[in-house]
This record gives structure tokens, sequence and C-alpha cells, in this order.
């Protein structure tokens, strides 16, 4: 719960504290800073002290990361420099000679081993802390929920009361039997247990420890042989008991609570009962118990009949678990966070409260994300969570939530679309929650991981409103994806031939609707600097289907402009310009070039200079034709309006330059110089920086001073560079030294 407590007090709208960013660089490039023993395991490379907190915090972190092994958990092995104290290895990889080896010469306070790897049992890690006497003798508290025990057969030579300091242990969904529990009860200074979900049969051992046992939780006990009368017989001689859970999610008809209830002066100390999940409760019962008891701060009531009266709302000083209210409700969720069962009842109730939340609760997100942390391969669990985490980020909610919950939930959602692919409505919630522009715009996420899964959703579905939503998340991500990721989604065959699919059943249909926007800007981003993605296109009838597109609709300037956008990067494409030398094409490009949309001018434009930049011996037409059309464009392009705003994003300059260089047909250098003279006046910072990274500057000074360069090209060409001036001097940002432009597509 040390970790679930630190993730909920965590303020993310504040930048993440320093030591955590360095703590999380450290984990994540450890062999950076070490070098191998030879039996595989890692050493730092020079003898650093860390503090004796920050040991134990890179550790912890080292675990909840999944990055703790039998290699990386090596560096703990020296005791000097790295003293740990209160060792969390939750869920972590490592072997019994690798947590002997690192972490038993130390002189630890706690161990909370919970969930690790089953190749570490419990009878492994009494053995190693059996090495070191101090351990024997300081060590207070042991996690090792969910550990495996030694087979019955085997004998077991460590045993729990060797720990004689341990005022705190957990076995909670341990194969724990009642022999252990004899032992476990002979511990001298025992104040807290946890035997949920164990094999145990007969709490009678409990007895021994009824002078100083202070919280004892019995979550689900399932295989308990004692009648209620017998149970209740030994729990009420507990004289100094302040906490006691009974709760059980598995809906068991005993009616053990009810008569603890209803038993006068039972456990005069309690402060804190759960009896969540059990039949009988009613709310007189709970309030005259509590009556009878003025210190008791916590009720747990989900689950059951209890909890709907004034007295039992939470909102005092008596905390309460129940579905009354949303204060019971976020109290289950922050309490429960490791019980599957109460977490899923908890998110049952929540989601009916989230429909008509008007009001970011960043609060109520983080208690959520806390419940698909924690049970990721649960689908209930996941099916609610994803459902109330639409409704807490829906539309302008997600505006009010921190970027670094928002990217934390949706690598979730992510996650939980990868376990569960085939689930519909589970894909159909996280789709909805990710398609939300705040998300899929400002917040960090594995952006190449979702798109490839929203893919693989719409490939295997047809509903129309989903494949709207699924199209427009991929058009989004595809173009914040690098050039790389974008070729390695678009080389994938079967995604271009679905969003083909999709165009062609729009055209046949002659509907222009959202999902046919975003399916072509989709496509477009996708073949993007992709000659991979561009053959897709090409060799699945793409520019057949595009050409039908634009006969289609003739005066849909939105569609046109996404459809010759594609066909641009088709034409950046040297080796596919055979592919679009056809009469009839360039043809309806001519035409296209003439609108009055600028633009819808400006790429057909771009298509026609790329086709004719590769000098007349590649080109396969009449020369005539190819003539009329360089003059065309140089004619259309001068009488262009400047537009009022960034009408393209580029992700580099790459495919202008080689067009910069054909100095015997102006009209193809104009193109180039006019779409980065464009783009630069409109948005300088991001414009100015790329192009003199991309060795612009000096392209663009051989261009203003070559002898054959048009009089129109030399004019943008200088405007182009006063804009770099304008921007070096405003940034600072040095000219490279060398061009690291790319040679022209073939």
């Amino acid at each position: 719960m040390a970790m679930a407590r630190s993730f909920l007090t965590a303020d993310d709208s504040s930048p993440a504290a320093l030591t955590d960013l360095c703590l999380t660089y450290v984990s994540q490039n450890l062999e950076c800073f070490c070098v191998k023993r030879p039996d595989g395991s890692l050493r730092f490379r020079e003898a650093v002290l860390f503090p004796q907190e920050l040991a134990d915090q890179l550790l912890a972190k080292m675990a909840s990361e999944g990055l703790l092994n039998d290699s990386s958990v090596g560096v703990f092995r020296n005791c000097e420099y790295l003293r740990l104290r209160r060792a969390c290895i939750r869920t972590a990889r490592i072997s019994a000679e690798a947590f002997q080896k690192a972490l038993c010469p130390h002189r630890l306070l706690e161990l909370d081993a919970a969930r690790v790897n089953a190749d570490l049992t419990i009878p492994d890690i009494l053995q190693g802390l059996a090495t070191n006497k101090y351990c024997q003798e300081t060590l207070q508290r042991l996690v090792l929920t969910g550990l495996t025990m030694s087979s019955l057969e085997e004998p077991i030579q460590y045993r729990f009361s060797s720990l004689q300091a341990l005022r705190s242990l957990s076995l909670a969904n341990v194969d724990f039997y009642d022999s252990g529990l004899v032992d476990v009860c002979s511990l001298p200074r025992l104040e807290s247990l946890d035997l949920s979900n164990t094999s145990v049969t007969n709490l009678s051992p409990l007895l021994g420890l009824k002078e100083r046992l202070r919280s004892l939780t019995l979550h689900q006990l399932k295989r308990l042989e004692m009648s209620t009368a017998q149970l209740l017989g030994v729990i009420g001689q507990l004289e100094v008991l302040q906490h006691l859970d009974i709760s059980d999610d598995k809906q068991f008809t005993s009616d053990v609570a009810r008569q603890l209830l209803g038993q006068p002066g039972i456990l005069p100390a309690l402060v804190s009962l759960d009896v969540s999940g059990r039949k009988q409760v009613t709310d007189a019962a709970v309030k005259a118990f509590v009556e009878e008891r003025p210190g008791m701060t916590f009720m747990g009531l989900l689950a059951t009949d209890a909890g709907f009266s004034d007295f039992l709302s939470g909102e005092g000083n008596l905390k309460v678990t129940g579905e009354a209210n949303e204060t019971q409700i976020c109290e289950a969720l922050r309490r429960y966070s490791e019980r599957e069962g109460f977490v899923r009842e908890a998110l049952f109730h929540l989601f009916s409260l989230t429909h008509v939340m008007e009001k970011p609760r960043p609060d109520i997100l983080k208690l959520v994300v806390l419940g698909m942390k924690n049970h990721p391969a649960t689908l209930n669990v996941q099916l609610a969570a994803s459902a109330c985490v639409f409704n807490l980020t829906k539309q302008d909610l997600a505006a009010g939530m921190p970027v670094r919950l928002l990217s934390t939930v949706t690598q979730l959602l992510l996650e939980a679309m990868r376990t569960f692919p085939n689930h519909q409505q589970l894909q159909k919630n996280c789709l909805l929650s990710l398609c939300s522009d705040r998300i899929l715009q400002e917040v960090p996420f594995n952006r190449f991981e979702a798109a490839k899964l929203v893919m693989q959703w719409l490939c295997n579905h047809e509903d129309q409103n989903m494949q709207r939503m699924a199209v427009a998340i991929i058009s989004i991500l595809a173009a914040k994806l690098s050039t790389e990721q974008t070729a390695q989604l678009g080389a994938e065959l079967f995604i271009v031939k679905q969003l083909l699919h999709i165009v062609r059943q729009k055209a046949s249909q002659g509907i222009v609707d959202a999902t046919l926007k975003f399916t072509l800007s989709a496509l477009w981003n996708l073949t993007d600097e992709s000659p991979t993605t561009c053959r897709h296109f090409i060799e699945n009838q793409g520019l057949d289907l595009f050409i039908k597109v634009l006969e289609s609709f003739p005066s849909e300037s939105s569609i046109q402009q996404k459809v010759l956008g594609l066909l641009n990067n088709i034409a950046e494409v040297g080796e596919l310009h055979g592919e679009l030398m056809v009469q009839g094409f360039l043809e309806h490009i001519r035409t296209l070039l003439h609108s009055q949309e600028v633009e819808v001018s400006y790429f057909a434009a771009g298509i026609l200079a790329h086709l004719t930049s590769r000098g007349e011996e590649a080109w396969v037409l009449s020369s005539n034709l190819r003539t009329s059309l360089l003059e065309q464009l140089h004619d259309v392009i001068m009488k262009w309006p400047p537009p009022d705003c960034e009408m393209v994003a580029y992700r580099s300059f790459n495919p202008f330059f080689p067009l910069l260089e054909c100095f015997h047909t102006p009209g193809v250098q104009l193109w180039a110089a006019w779409a980065m003279q464009h783009v630069c006046s409109k948005n300088a910072a991001r414009y100015c920086s790329m192009l003199l990274e991309e060795g612009g500057l000096h392209q663009l000074e051989l261009v203003h001073t070559h002898p054959q360069t048009h009089t129109d090209v030399k004019l943008l060409a200088k405007s182009i560079l006063e804009s770099l001036q304008n921007h070096r001097a405003r940034t600072g940002q040095p000219a490279p030294t060398h061009t690291s432009r790319r040679t022209p597509p073939q």
C-alpha cells in the first residue's frame, strides 16, 4: 500500500520532483553507470555513497518500473554505499540466490516482497533473512502477499518465529496453513497480521497474541472450518484489537458480521471494522455498534445493505466504504485497490456517478488509475475502469486534468486494448477515451503503439460510429509520429488496404463525411516520406480510386486538398513517377492547378513540380505538354495570394531541396521556395529552426546567388533568408557547418 499512497498523494499538476526524475533516469539507464561482474550482475562503476532514503527509493523505483532482476539487483550488494532499510521489491523477478546476495546482508527494518515471481518462495526469503542476525533482531515489517510456500511434503527448516522483532506480517493470498499459523502466533512482538485468502481452517492460535494483536485482517477466509460462535469466541478475546477486517467479496452466506455487530461489549478498543461483502448488515446495527465505541474512525460497508443513513455518510470523522455516495465509493477505491472484487464493485457504482460530473476530478481519476494498475489482467475491472475514464475525461473535462495523470491513464488504456483485443465493448471504451484532442495533441504516450492497436481494431470491426473515431485517431497519431515510425506503420500492407477500403466504400456511396475526411488524412500522413507506403498505395489501386474521388466530389475543396496532398507524397518518390505519367491524370491535375482555392492549387502544383523536376529525359509524355505545364505552374504560383493561416505542416524540408536545384525549370524552384517561405512566415519558431538544422541556409544562399536563378525565385529565396536571419537574431541558433540534407528520393 505504500506505493499506492505515494501515487495518490503525488501532485500531478506540478512538475515531477527532481529526485524522482533522477531515480527514474538511473533506473532506466543503469547499465550506463555500471560494469558487469563475472556472474552477470551489475555493480556501479564508481563507488557512490547514496543517502539511505535514496537507496530505498531507488530499489522501489526499479521494482515499480519492472526493472528489478537478477542482474540489476546486483548494485545493492554493496551495503556500504547503498544501505537499505525499507526494501520494496514488489512484483520483481529475482531468484532466491540474487535475493540472498543483494538484499539479505542489509540491516532491514522492512521488506515488502508482495507478488514477486514464483522462483522466490517464502522459505527462500526466510532462509535468506536467517543469514543475517541483525535482520532477525530488527526486521519489523514483512509483506509476503501472493507468494508461494513450499509443498506440504517439504519440511520447512526456517520459520517466522526466528524473526523476533517482527511487528507486522502480511500473508494475504498465500497457501498458508494451520501449522504455519501456530509458528506465527509465537512471535513475541507481533501486532498486525493479515491472513486474507489463506488456507487457514482454525484461528484458535491467535489467542497466543491476545494481549498484543492490534490489527487483524481476515478478508475472504475460504477454508475456515469454525462456526460463527467459535470464530467470535476467539476474536472476542483479542483484548487490544483496534482494527478488524472480516470482509468477503465472494458473498458467502455466513452471518458472522450480523452476530458481531449485535454482541454488546465485544472488542471495546476497536476503532476500525470492515464487514464489506457480508450479508444481513443493517444501518441500525452498525449505528448502535459505532455509538457504543465513540473512538471508531472507519466502517467498511461496501456490497452490504448498509451505509445509506446520514450517520454513515462518511463525510465526518467516521470514514465509510460503501456505495451510497461519492465519498463512500472513493474511500472504497482508495482502501481496496488490491482487492479485485471490491475494485470492480466500486467502479460499477462510480460509473453511474461520473455520468453527470461537470467539473474535472483528477482525484477520482487517480483512484480509477490505481485499480487499473493493480488488476491489468482482470477484464471486469478494466471494463468498468475504462468506462469511468471516458466519463471523467470526455469533452472539456480532459482540459482540467494534469498532463502526467492523463499520460498514465492513456498508457493503461493501451495496455487494456493489448490485453483484451477481442472484447468489443472494452475496445470501444478505450477508443472513446483516446478520441480526445487534449490527449492526442498534448499528452505524452506511445503514439506508435496506439496507432497500431487502433489500426488492428479498425481491421476487425465494421461499426460505423467507431470507425469514424478510429480513423480520426489514426490520422492525428500518424501526423505525430517520426518519419521512421510512420514508414514502419504504413509498411504494414493491411493498414493501407483497410484505409483504402473505407475510402472506396464512401466514394461508391457518394458520401462526404467525417470518416472519409479522417481516412484521407490518415493516408496522407502515412505516405509522408514513406516510399514503402506509397508503393502499397499504388499496388492496391489507390491512384485509380483517388482519381474517382476527385471526379465524385468536384466541388469539395477539403476532399481535393487531402487527395492532392497524398498524391504529392507519391510524386516525391522518383521510382513511382511512371505510375503518375498518365495523360488523363495530368489533365485532371492541370485543371485543379487553376482552382480558386489556394490550398487545392498549391498541392496540384506540387505534384506537377515533382513530376517535371527530373528533366526531359525522365518525361515519357509529350514534351509540349511538359513545357505547357511548367509555364502554367509558374504563372499560377505568382498569382497566389498569401494564405491567412498555415495551410500545411511538414516533418522535414528534405523533399524540397532537390527541387531547388532545378535551375532549368524555374517553375519547380518557385513552388519549392513558395512552400518554404509560406511555412517559415507562418510558424518561424518551428520551420526556421528546422530549415537551419537541415542545412537549408547554404542551399538558399546558393539559389539566391546563382546566375541562372529566375528573378521571381530570387525574391522568395531572399525573403526566406531574411526570416532565417531574424530567427537567428532572436534565438541565437547557429547555422550548421555542414549540410545534412538527404539525397533526392529515387
